[in-house]
This record gives C-alpha cells, structure tokens and sequence, in this order.
C-alpha cells in the first residue's frame, strides 16, 4: 500500500525526527550530547558500550547538564560556606568521562607530531586538538595537557611565548598591603567576654560605576550621554575584573578566602556581583581592595574606522589572510596588531568597580544565612 503524496509545504509542518528527541530528552532530564564509552573487562575480554552525560556546565550547550551541575553548586554553596574544619579532599583522580577526553587528545597528539616530523600539514589536526582541549576544560579537567602544541605555534613552527605586558601598577589607584598566604581557607574566629566563639561569614555585593542616569525601566534618560561603550566593555571584562578583586582580597587579608558568586543582571546595564565569602572582611578592607583593584584591557586601538560600508577588507583564500580592498596591502593579524602596542601606549579600557558596595557578616544556621543563600542561587549559573 502506497503513502498518499503529500505537498512541500504539509511536509515542513510536520516535527522533525531529531527535534522531536530533543525536546523529549530535554524534558526528561537527559543528556542531549551523550558520549559513548566503550568499556572492556580486564578479565573476560567482553566489551560494552556505556553512554555518559556530557556534564556541560552551559545551559546553551546541554540544558539538563546544566541544571544539573547548577543544582550542584547550589548544594556545595550550602554546605561549604560557614565550614568549621578545614577541607582538604585533594585532588581527585579522572572519570570515565574525562579519561575519555584525555585518551582523545593524546591520540591526536601523537598523529600531529607524526605528521610534523613527516612534513606534512598538521592544521586540521591543530583545529582538532584545540576542540578537544574545550571538551577537556568541560569536563571538569584543570590545566593545560601540553605545551607549545595545539596550534600554540608561529609559522616557524617554534611555540609562541607568552606576551607580557608591564606589571607596574597605574599610578591612579592605591598600593595594597601584602601578606604572606597562609594556606588554610577559613576566616577568623571571634570570641566574646563570655568566652563565646563563633566564626562570622559574609554577603558581598559589588557594581559597576554608573553610565548614566536612567529611568525606572532601565532605559537612559539621556541616550546621548550614556556611555554605551563603557557599559559593553564592562560586562565582557567583568570575569576578569572579579578574579582581580580575589586575589587581591587574598593579598590582604593573607589566607586562601573562598567564595560563591552570581551575577545578577540590572536593569541599568551594570553587572552586579553577589559573593559569599567564608570569613568575615572589615568593610574597611573592603573598601581599601575595590580602590586598588582594575582589569586593563590591551587591545588595539579602535577610536578610528578604517573601513565601512561596502569599502571591507578582501579575504585571500590562497593565503589565509586579509587584504586592504583598494592597495591589496596584507592587513595584520590579530596577534601582530596586539605585538604591535608600545610601551607608551594606553591600555584601550580599564574595567573598576564602583565605589558603592554593600557588605553584611552573617552567622552560620541564622535566617540571614538561608536569604542570602536563597539570593545567591537564584542567579547562580542561571545562564
């Protein structure tokens, strides 16, 4: 028996096969990049296929992943942040998951260095390996697996070394006082004259400056005077600007200070950064440590628009690189712009946060512990 024919269009309002599995696993909680191990008993040689999860910890990339890891962290911030006794649980050995990776990676490495010392091009492989370093930093695996491999090379073939910028501090900001890191992570013990002790955490919350004013819904008041550029520029660089403030915190108050942490978007354009950090921290501290902190962004500089409209720069397919569109001059790369910044120059954005903070010591099992905790995971890994 013959299927009726059925036109283009009824064809394309029916659901795809694939989507269909998507939104099915989606919605029970599965996996929806699983990848697939093979497992060999050491004894008896018999072979089995065994599918993991994918453990993304990206709600763009695996959403069940995701909420998974986020529910995680949730019970870890719960649990981890008024600790008594110092953990200490060492560093765990591989699962199955990153074992798999981490055997990846070394095959490719080895059929890359096969082919270099053969002469041959080694760029798929290059391209390879570098996507199998992301799946390796998914999966929860720490570090780099080698060096001055990867596509980590110049057209020498020699390892690019690393480019250093000058350490000197901007003569704008304060110095900070630097102690000598003790390694424990809890904070300080407090006793009262009765000889009570008890050990204070605390709620955290840092901006961004201000842009401009804004209305109640968000939106500027003054389109024309918003600093747009600013605000952009902020919020890529926040990550940056926040790893900054711990270690300089760290610094300060001299032992490993641990924290949770959730940005919470506002609606005035400004990140704004929620931390539970073990340990109680005079505000005056503090306030000494987001003065001195800033994230300097070495770029090239972009205030002049060299090209637009339809004047672009042409793409030469034989030599993987860019022409200038009217003298067919060989534009720099990325890197060679970056070599290209002198001593003199200004860093193109220098990220702060604002001088307003609010922070409140809490006490371990009070209700002040369970809001805050309530906030903060709220928007942990909430994107």
């Amino acid at each position: 028996m013959t299927e009726p024919k059925t036109t283009r269009v009824e064809r394309m309002a029916t659901p795809l096969a694939r989507d269909s599995v998507r939104k099915i696993a989606e919605a029970c909680g599965g996996c929806l990049r699983p990848v697939q191990l093979r497992r060999t008993d050491t004894v008896t040689g018999e072979v089995e296929q065994v599918m993991k999860p994918c453990g993304a910890t990206l709600a763009s990339v695996c959403p069940p992943c995701a909420e998974r890891a986020r529910l995680l962290r949730i019970i870890q911030c719960r649990e981890g942040w008024h600790l008594e006794d110092e953990p200490d649980p060492g560093p765990p050995a591989p699962d199955e998951m990153q074992e798999y990776w981490l055997i990846l990676r070394a095959e490719a490495q080895l059929r890359r260095d096969r082919g270099e010392a053969a002469g041959e091009d080694t760029a798929d492989l290059d391209e390879l390996i570098g996507e199998l370093d992301t799946e390796i930093t998914r999966a929860g695996v720490r570090g780099t697996v080698t060096t001055g491999t990867g596509g980590n090379e110049g057209k020498d073939g020699k390892a690019k070394g690393r480019r250093v910028r000058s350490t000197r501090r901007r003569q704008d900001v304060p110095d900070l006082p630097k102690q000598k890191i003790a390694p424990h992570t809890l904070g300080r013990v407090f006793t009262t004259p009765d000889g009570k002790s008890y050990r204070p955490s605390m709620f955290l919350t840092l901006t961004c400056d201000s842009y401009g004013k804004v209305k109640d819904d968000g939106t500027p008041v003054d389109p024309g005077s918003y600093d747009y550029r600013r605000a952009a520029r902020d919020a890529l660089h926040f990550a940056a600007l926040t790893d900054r403030f711990i270690q300089n915190l760290r610094r300060v108050l001299g032992y490993e200070a641990q924290y949770f942490g959730a940005v919470e978007p506002q609606r005035r354009l400004a990140p704004h950064l929620h931390m539970a950090i073990r340990g109680a921290v005079p505000r005056s501290v503090v306030r000494q440590v987001i003065a001195a902190t800033y994230h300097q962004v070495w770029w090239p500089a972009t205030d002049v628009i060299r090209y637009e409209g339809d004047e672009l720069p042409v793409w030469d397919e034989d030599g993987q690189r860019y022409l200038d569109p009217a003298t067919g001059e060989v534009l720099p790369t990325w890197d060679q712009a970056l070599d290209a910044i002198g001593r003199n120059d200004a860093p193109l954005h220098v990220a702060r946060f604002g001088a307003e903070f609010h922070a409140e010591g809490v006490l371990a099992g009070s209700k002040d512990a369970s809001r805050c905790i309530r906030y903060l995971t709220k928007y942990l890994m909430g994107a």
